[in-house]
């Protein structure tokens, strides 16, 4: 679920025959390759198949760009870490052809998006995925990207959001337990020690191979900070006993284990007053009662 702090990016239009030219003007030796868009290609970025085995990803807003610095930093040092294959930028574009912003070429992983009927065996799922982040949290933070705009300050204090999740609690649903929730969330302490997140753990950025865990994209909100955001997963994809092993494997208190609620519920709480809701109603069941 997509939700951000201030006035909504102003979002740029782009097209197949523009990337075409960009790719040309840039790197004519993948000139020739044929370029289409990628299904349910995203809404920070626009991705379009760069031949058979690439992709090309254009931010679709000035804010969403700032990740693309970040990301060809990071992301090749990330990589050898991390149990799970992950994006790593083969080349930079520059703005050019009516495109305003930088911009990437990565190798193409294969994978159908996480979705709760897609996912083989629940429980492996959630081990496989806390493996992943136990993994990137032991990378060294020194230098990483702190909370910051590139990020819309994922790793950072959650009263941040507080103004976004009052706003939208005249929502079909009970306000009482959502406050307590958040209340318990704002006020579970988080030990100071900065560790890599991802930022988005989220069914469109986890991807399935026969049913199972196969790679984990889109770090354009990654950074180091407080990783319970990572942790609103927990209640959005996982249930029951999946959630349960997925916090073991990453040994979460009970604090981290209140945040990280607390990112999964004004998101949801969000969407909930959105015009797309989605499944938000049974992800908020899911925090009041898990």
């Amino acid at each position: 679920m997509s939700t951000q702090l201030g006035p909504a990016p102003q979002r740029v239009a782009v097209d197949a025959g523009q990337v075409r030219e960009l790719v040309a003007g840039q790197f004519p030796q993948w000139a020739d390759l044929p370029v289409r868009p990628v299904a349910n290609g995203g809404w920070d970025n626009r991705t379009f198949h760069l031949g058979d085995e690439m992709t090309a990803r254009l931010p679709s807003a000035a804010e969403y760009a700032l990740a693309v610095e970040k990301e060809h930093r990071w992301l090749p040092a990330l990589a050898p870490r991390l149990p799970l294959p992950v994006p790593v930028p083969l080349a930079k574009g520059e703005p050019g052809a009516g495109y305003p912003f930088p911009w990437s070429v990565y190798r193409w992983l294969d994978g159908e998006t996480a979705r709760v009927d897609r996912i083989a065996d629940p429980v492996r799922f959630a081990l496989d995925l806390a493996g992943f982040l136990a993994a990137l949290q032991r990378v060294d933070p020194a230098d990483g990207p702190g909370p910051g705009t590139h990020n819309w300050f994922r790793g950072g204090p959650l009263h941040r959001f507080e103004g976004l999740l009052e706003g939208a609690l005249d929502g079909p649903f009970d306000a009482g337990p959502v406050r307590d929730i958040w209340r318990q969330a704002l006020d579970a302490r988080w030990d100071g020690r900065p560790r890599w997140f991802h930022g988005d753990v989220a069914q469109g950025n986890l991807l399935l191979a026969g049913g199972h865990l196969a790679a984990v994209i889109d770090f354009g909100t990654c950074g180091v900070g407080d990783p319970a955001c990572d942790l609103a997963v927990a209640w959005t994809l996982l249930t029951g006993d999946a959630r349960q092993a997925f916090r073991e494997r990453l040994a979460v208190d009970d604090a981290t284990w209140a945040r990280g609620r607390g990112w999964a519920l004004w998101k949801t709480v969000v969407t909930l007053a959105s015009d797309e809701p989605a499944d938000a109603a049974r992800i908020l069941g899911e925090i009041v009662t898990g």
